[in-house]
């Protein structure tokens, strides 16, 4: 795994050097160690996403995977480590003023406002951008997604599973993330639903440049689409590699779940929502 050096001048750790085959990391999360109370869940985290990135997480029930989202997104305070976000230090800023460094969160659940219309729901994604910069935000949304142009006056709660996703993600890209940070995006929806998801929304988002920080529990799906990935295993990465590499392991499974995989090949070491 890349390695951290000390910079004299500044007395803080430089942004990560990439892993070769990786472009440079815009987030770069450095040895952190969170938790609730100043009780640690996450010991010693290390993990890099770059600009057109998509970076699987992945891990069983009680690994820490809320926890690293929610310390990346400020919610949760460090106990040590830093946190860097296009090479500045981010460790020490408000969850808002992460947002506004560019950092956009869809969560598994809440997503959405559910009694409020598409348009509204969107609307609520710019309300702290001008009229005019609001509208022109939500046009490129639908331009994004444009099912939901259709569905523009539908209250989000009589969408189907997967529009409802699309707004979700839809009403965090109106403040135009440069990273993107999705829980586990296809919980609940049908198979070709979540595979839709994956395959058209997030493959687009990093192909549009985002970086992409991924936490999925159908694994398998995850790697299909994921450029790399990290198994994070009691609160501490147990295994980083290319996601090619880590769908040829045939003891993936084993390694943070201890299951086999079916005869044909189809289990998902993550079908439990590992938080």
């Amino acid at each position: 795994m890349p390695t951290s050096d000390e910079d004299p001048s500044r007395g803080t750790t430089t942004v990560t050097e990439p892993v070769a085959g990786r472009c440079a990391p815009f987030l770069d999360v450095q040895k952190v160690t969170s938790g609730y109370n100043r009780v640690p869940v996450i010991r010693d985290v290390s993990m890099q996403v770059g600009l057109g990135e998509i970076v699987l997480v992945m891990g069983p029930n009680g690994a820490g995977k809320s926890t690293l989202v929610k310390t990346i997104t400020g919610q949760l305070g460090l106990l040590s480590g830093q946190i860097h976000l296009d090479g500045d230090d981010i460790s020490g800023l408000k969850e808002e003023r992460r947002a506004a460094r560019g950092i956009g969160y869809v969560p598994q659940v809440g997503d959405v406002f559910p009694t409020l219309t598409v348009v509204e729901n969107l609307e609520m994604g710019a309300y702290q951008f001008p009229k005019r910069d609001a509208r022109e935000r939500i046009d490129e949304a639908f331009d994004r997604f444009p099912q939901l142009r259709g569905l523009r006056h539908r209250h989000a709660r009589t969408l189907s599973g997967g529009e409802r996703k699309q707004l979700g993600i839809a009403r965090a890209l109106v403040a135009r993330p440069k990273l993107l940070i999705l829980d586990e995006p296809t919980a609940n929806l049908a198979p070709v639903v979540a595979t839709a998801v994956l395959n058209e929304v997030v493959l687009s988002l990093a192909g549009s440049g985002c970086a992409v920080l991924l936490i999925e529990q159908r694994v398998s799906l995850g790697l299909a689409v994921a450029t790399w990935g990290y198994i994070l295993t009691d609160g501490s990465v147990r295994l980083a590699d290319s996601a090619p590499a880590l769908r040829q392991r045939p003891d993936l499974s084993s390694l943070f779940l201890g299951l086999k995989d079916s005869q044909d090949g189809s289990a998902d070491p993550g079908t439990p929502s590992g938080r």
